[in-house]
């Protein structure tokens, strides 16, 4: 077994045994882990092997391609920031130091955007999720753990139905919701306070990459004035900039084959409906977006 065959035995195996993890942050652990085990003779050699690895987890990440995507490009670029005059072995061991403080870094995001974002959810409020977000979910526990009461709505997320997964998870954590079928998304807005919505991916315009029907839903809100806050990983900054829903590029919209079905897994929201990012940089408008993109890649 080569070492990209041994990535990805590494990288199932830890989605595996953690579900919970993002996908993200378990392609990150696995680049950690074949910098530490690579045999590779040269850097060119082990910036391939790299490259030839994430080619193959995004193919095993499912429907989290685009932020497997933005959160290896981010962690390469940490990595090797500063020049590396070292021997190779030397190189290897300064990358893993780096990773694991990258890493750091990002496994505690979720709690920064969690209670940055607790001013957002007050007493008696009703909210709105689309589809399920790990992210979400950490937000509605911390404020649960705060004694708060509000109500929460989750839209069903055809075709997959994840938004059946959360209602699960939030019932676990004694938050009381119930699930609504996506298209009585505009029936239940008129009720609704928020809408909270996490991201496969924050583009540079301050728009996001979520779950198919995300966009409906944002639009809907901005009719009926209700704000729309959507919460996401530094990590999942992502260098693109699409201007509607055909920039958005294939790998990032289908799976495998699945453009020739058309019909996509995720779409993309423009800047303009959305009213705030909770992010682990801090709450950002959508125009903060690309300065912070810029700060990230400098």
């Amino acid at each position: 077994m080569d070492s990209t065959e041994q990535s990805v035995a590494f990288f199932k195996k830890c989605r595996q045994e953690d579900p919970s993890v993002s996908v993200a942050l378990t392609a990150i652990r696995t680049l950690i882990e074949l910098i530490r085990v690579t045999e590779a003779a040269t850097l060119s050699e082990l910036r391939d092997t790299l490259r030839n690895v994430i080619n193959q987890i995004t193919l095993q990440a499912e429907r989290n391609v685009t932020s497997v995507t933005s959160g290896c490009e981010l962690f390469l670029r940490f990595i090797t920031l500063a020049s590396l005059d070292n021997d190779l072995e030397g190189v290897k061991r300064v990358l893993v130091e780096r990773g694991q403080m990258f890493l750091g870094r990002a496994e505690s995001a979720r709690k920064t955007i969690a209670s940055i974002s607790q001013h957002f959810i007050r007493d008696g409020s009703v909210l709105l999720l689309h589809s399920s977000s790990k992210v979400v979910l950490q937000i509605l526990r911390e404020a649960a753990k705060q004694n708060k009461h509000f109500t929460v709505y989750i839209t069903e997320s055809h075709p997959e139905k994840e938004g059946l997964d959360m209602h699960r998870s939030l019932v676990e954590a004694n938050i009381p919701s119930t699930v609504i079928i996506d298209s009585a998304m505009g029936y239940i807005m008129e009720r609704v306070d928020m809408v909270l919505l996490g991201a496969e991916a924050v583009v540079e315009s301050g728009g996001i990459i979520n779950r198919i029907g995300t966009c409906q839903m944002a639009v809907m809100a901005k009719a009926l004035n209700k704000p729309v806050y959507a919460a996401a990983e530094s990590f999942k900054f992502l260098r693109e900039y699409p201007l509607n829903q055909k920039q958005v590029t294939n790998n990032h919209k289908y799976m495998d084959d699945e453009a020739t079905a058309g019909h996509p897994n995720v779409d993309y929201t423009p800047p303009s409906y959305i009213a705030l990012l909770f992010t682990d940089l801090g709450i950002l408008t959508p125009s903060a977006v690309s300065d912070e993109l810029i700060k990230l890649y400098l």
